[in-house]
Formats: structure tokens, sequence, C-alpha cells
């Protein structure tokens, strides 16, 4: 029985998605839950797997496609086995657009058929005979982990080593490969064209109808105040001398992370989401990130941060940067903030405005850590000071409340001892 591989909603409200990669060939044996491609959303780079044992009959789309949720992208079933209409039934995808399109001078020649699939052959034995079977997925958590797969017992199966065997494994003593760099932002070639057409992205589009959702129809207010950093900074230079090189370091942002998350303990009217109808007011404190990647802007999630200790979030917000650059981070890591803390000082940035990220109700934007010249009584002195701008939802937070919140936020950044309180 011939079996339709559907694009599937990968991540919430993916309403279409990008084929980047096929990892199997028509022709090719699957079995069930074998990555057959890489799928771009709007926030990572995901896996469609096969539901399926058998054989990949034929693939609908090529290699750069954005399909719409539901439309079939390829067919599964027995060796020789016919698909309706030999695939033409399916339900087309949009075309793959070039990375960079010049303005057009003629009618731009069509884009090339792809090559027809050889014919199945008898796979080769590996050179390895003792390969460990492992899923696409387990393999590469596998190599970012640094384990080593021959020492990790199979689930799936026939003994397969699927994600879950990889996740509980230790570390092997090799050093862990380096995580792929990220691929460098696009720019079109200088020609002796007027202009130059890029396509979007799939979270350039995504970023486009969330500004659109947010700047419109959300009434923001903004507030800034300055802030003294001295104490701040002596704390994280102290922090960071006791922790020493092999524990990691103390960054101004995870400092502010922690700040901004046990003031928003006090201050529940700004933890708050806008509904339809009504006004959530959370209990717990989930401070969403914001990291610049390639074409856009994602916001890793760090869970309950009033609770963890300033190394714990340091050690958090790095991992979780490092795979949201990467396109690696699942649903369930970029959803569900409660409050966003956008940070450009590392740009040298004075001061500028963050755009809510709804349903959230505020979100800070940080500046950079500079000295300045400040008056102290009768004289002048130069003290680290920065400065800080926090956009409301007036809807859910009126301008006493976010200034009350700005207060309790400055005095502890002021006086990180106030933290302990």
């Amino acid at each position: 029985m011939v079996t339709k591989v559907h694009m599937e909603a990968l991540a919430p409200a993916m309403e279409e998605g990008r084929l980047v990669k096929g990892t199997k060939q028509e022709g090719d044996v699957v079995k069930s839950g074998d990555t057959l491609a890489e799928v771009e959303t709007d926030k990572a780079v995901m896996e469609l797997v096969a539901r399926a044992d058998g054989q990949l009959l034929k693939v609908v789309v090529p290699e750069g496609s954005t399909v719409p949720v539901g439309n079939v992208v390829a067919w599964i079933g027995k060796p020789g086995e016919k698909v309706d209409g030999d695939g033409a039934s399916a339900p087309a995808a949009t075309a793959p657009v070039p990375a960079a399109k010049p303005a057009p001078r003629q009618p731009p020649a069509p884009a090339p058929l792809p090559a027809p699939a050889p014919p199945p052959a008898p796979q080769a034995v590996p050179a390895d005979a003792t390969r460990v079977k492992a899923s696409p997925l387990a393999r590469r958590i596998a190599k970012d982990a640094g384990v080593d797969l021959k020492l990790v017992q199979g689930s799936g199966p026939g003994g397969r080593v699927i994600k879950r065997d990889v996740e509980g494994a230790p570390a092997s003593s090799a050093p862990a490969a380096a995580p792929a760099a990220p691929r460098p932002t696009y720019h079109a070639p200088r020609t002796a064209e007027p202009y130059e057409d890029v396509p979007l992205t799939q979270i350039r589009k995504t970023i486009a109808k969330r500004l659109a959702a947010s700047i419109g129809p959300i009434p923001h207010f903004f507030l800034t105040t300055e802030i003294d950093m001295e104490r701040a900074a002596e704390a994280r230079e102290a922090l960071n001398t006791q922790l020493g090189e092999a524990g990691g370091k103390i960054s101004f942002n995870d400092i502010i992370i922690k700040a901004v998350a046990l003031a928003l303990v006090q201050h529940r009217a700004c933890n708050a989401w806008f509904q339809e109808d009504h006004i959530r007011y959370w209990n717990e404190v989930h401070i969403g990130m914001a990291v610049a990647i390639e074409d856009g802007l994602i916001t890793p999630v760090i869970r309950n941060a009033d609770r963890k200790s300033l190394r714990e979030i340091g050690a958090e917000s790095r991992e979780l940067a490092g795979r949201a650059r990467n396109r690696r981070l699942k649903p369930e890591e970029y959803t569900g903030a409660t409050f966003s803390v956008s940070n450009l000082g590392m740009f040298d940035i004075d001061q500028f405005t963050a755009v809510i990220n709804p349903p959230e109700a505020g979100i800070v934007a940080i500046g950079s850590v500079a000295p300045k010249a400040v008056p102290d009584g009768d004289r002048v002195v130069v003290r680290r000071r920065m400065r800080l701008t926090m956009s409301c939802d007036h809807r859910v937070i009126d301008g006493a409340t976010g200034a009350a919140f700005l207060r309790t936020l400055k005095q502890m950044l002021e006086n990180p001892l106030a933290m302990l309180l």
C-alpha cells in the first residue's frame, strides 16, 4: 500500500516549511522514523520523518521548495508500486526561489528540471563492519555531545540507537566536535543591474507577520532609566575570578536576566500576557532572551529564571544561544516566555526601544555599559552606567506600574546584594 508523506506541522502555528535538504533519495529503503528531509520552519531546522516502512518511490518536490502544511512531498511503498498519477495528483508546492534575483531585463529562463533518480542499486557494505545503526538525529546529537555511538545501547527497532538513547549517554573522552558555524547572512554580489531581489526566508516572513501583529494593534509606550552598574561590574569581576577559567563566565546579560526575573516576582502586573478577553498573570517567571541569528531573531526561553543561580543562567543562556544560531532549538525552547530581554550593548548601542513579543506585556532593551562622567556632590566622577528602556503594553501595564517595576530593577542592579533579599 502506497503511503503519502505530508509536510507536517513541525512547530507551533507552522503554516509552511522549506525543504532545505533531502536525506533520502528515490529508491532508498526507509523505515518508520527515518529522517527523510531537513525542513526550515520559521524558527529552526527540523526533521521530517517517515511514517511507514518501504521504499521511497517518488519525491514530489525538489530541495528549496516551500510547501504548505498538509501537502504531499513524497510517496513510500513497495518496490514497483505505482503512485497516483506518478505523483502528479499531489498538491502543488511553491517552486523554489533562487537566493538572489537580478532586476529582470528579459524573461528569466525556466528552472531546470531535477535529474531523474538512478534505479535502485544494492547497498554497499560499509567499510566499517561494526558501524552502529542509528537515526540521523541521534548521530548529530552524539557528534555535538562527544558521545561514542558504539558504547550506546540502542532501544529502537532492531537495536537502532535513537534520540533518547544518546541523550542519556555519557560523553566520551574524545573532545566533542565543534558545532557547525551558522551560514553567513546572504549578501547579493554587486552587478550591473539596478537592484537585486532576495526572497524572504521562513523566519523573515514570520518576523514580518509578528511585527505587524505587535507594533500595530498593541499600544506601546516606553520608559527609560539610567542605571549605575559600578557595583554590578565589581560583583561580576569577583565572581568570574572565583569561577576561574573552567567555571564559565558570568556576563552582564546574565546578571540583568536574573535581576529582571526577581523584579517580576515582586511586580506580577508586568509578568503577564494579554489574551482576547482576559489578562493572564503568571506565577512563574520565564525570560525570553533575544538572540540574533542568520536573517532574523529568536528568543530562547530561560524557564524559572528567578529560581536559578547566575552560574546556571550563564551556562543555559550560552547553550541556548549556540543552538539558536545553528537553528537547532526545539519548539518548547523558544515558546512560553512571560517577559523578554533584548540586549544590544555588545554592539556599542547606547539606547534603543524593543518591540513587544505578544502575548507578553513587556520587554526591556539593554544598552551598553560604558564609563560616564557623573556628578557626585561637588565633584565629577567616572562611573560605569547603562541605559535601559522598557516597552509596555498599555492594555496591561500602566505608566506607574511600569515605573515601579523599573525602580525595583534599578535598585537590584545598583546594589546586587538586594537580589539576596
